[in-house]
Order: structure tokens, then C-alpha cells, then sequence
């Protein structure tokens, strides 16, 4: 799905994919992490699961030599474009920080700044009746999509981890200065097209 979502957004042009440019995409040894090496069996297996819940579809006819397939998160979970961003990169990077996923969805969706990120991550972590994020340790966020959290905790739920105050402040402390990192950064580019 990360792969499928990445390359409607990014490169809509070779939009929808190939099997195989699904397979390349999903295996690409940038921007991802854990890396993978699917065999196009697996991706085949994914695709039929997605399509299974409606999250994909295959394109076919006319002008298309070979069958091409799609996502419909979107349209099937009524997200918007800074939503399908935000999942995408934690779907294909692992949790982030507010900082990270702001820089790394650029491409997809110009964020005006973290408290937006932040605002959209709150939105996401909400969603009822199955939120689609959670805060994960060290000011980090992960993506839910495909079902809870493994069980060596890698996302807390709210009161199941207790962490030392020092843990908590820290994180904090990191999260402040980054907002205010991004704050200066738009400060000092507004000061540059003064000239």
C-alpha cells in the first residue's frame, strides 16, 4: 500500500503500476526501512488481501497491454492528501518524528508547519471506530494500518508504558526545538525574500 501511495503522489505519471513496477517499488533500496526483497508472488498475495478489503483495485482494458493496479485508501477511508502522505512515509519508513515527517513528506504534501503535522497525526490517532496512528517512544509516530502494534512495544497505548520522567521530559524537550527550529527556519526565509 506505502508503495502504491507513494508512486500516485510522487510520479503520477507511470501511475497506476505494473506488477513488476509494483514489486520494484516496493523493493527500492532508498527511502525505506525495514529494506525488503519481495518476489512478485508476495506482492501478488498483498494486492489480492488489499483488493480483498477494497483498498485496491486492478486496471484493465484498452490500451493497457498488461494489468495495472491502484490503491483506494483515499476514497475507502475519506482521507485527504496530507493524510495518505503522513501514512505513506510511516508505512514505508517505520515511525517518525513530527520534524521527519514533515521533511519526508514534501513531495506529497507541502505541511506549513509542524503544528499542522502535528494537528493531522492527532486527527489520524482519533479516527474512530480504528485509529489509523499512534505515538510510538522518543516523540515518534506509527502507522496502525496494518493492525495493532507488535507486542514488544514498539507503539504505547495510552497508560500500558510507563517510561522515567527523564524519558518523558527529554521527548519533550525534543519536540519543542523542533517546532521552534521550524519556526526560525520560516522566519529566516521570510527575512530572505524581504531582499
Amino acid at each position: 500500500m506505502g508503495a502504491l501511495l507513494e508512486k500516485d503522489m510522487t510520479t503520477p505519471e507511470y501511475y497506476p503500476l505494473t506488477l513488476n513496477s509494483l514489486q520494484a517499488a516496493c523493493n527500492q533500496k532508498s527511502n525505506r526501512e525495514p529494506m525488503v526483497n519481495y518476489d512478485d508472488n508476495a506482492v501478488s498475495l498483498a494486492l489480492e488481501l488489499l483488493r480483498d478489503k477494497g483498498l485496491s483495485v486492478r486496471v484493465t482494458g484498452a490500451g493497457h497491454r498488461v494489468d495495472k493496479f491502484g490503491h483506494r485508501l483515499g476514497e475507502k477511508m475519506n482521507l485527504g492528501r496530507r493524510e495518505l502522505a503522513l501514512l505513506c512515509v510511516l508505512m514505508l519508513r517505520g515511525p517518525q518524528t513530527v520534524g521527519e515527517l514533515r521533511g519526508r513528506t514534501e513531495r506529497m504534501h507541502d505541511f506549513t508547519d509542524l503544528e499542522e503535522v502535528e494537528r493531522c497525526l492527532e486527527s489520524l490517532a482519533t479516527r474512530e471506530p480504528d485509529p489509523l496512528v499512534a505515538r510510538a517512544p522518543r516523540g515518534r509516530w506509527a502507522q496502525l494500518f496494518g493492525g495493532p502494534a507488535d507486542a514488544a512495544g514498539v507503539v504505547e497505548s495510552a497508560g500500558s508504558v510507563e517510561r522515567p520522567a527523564i524519558d518523558q521530559r527529554m521527548e519533550e524537550r525534543v519536540e519543542t526545538l523542533e517546532r521552534e527550529l521550524a519556526q526560525l527556519k520560516q522566519q529566516f526565509e521570510d527575512f530572505r525574500w524581504q531582499f
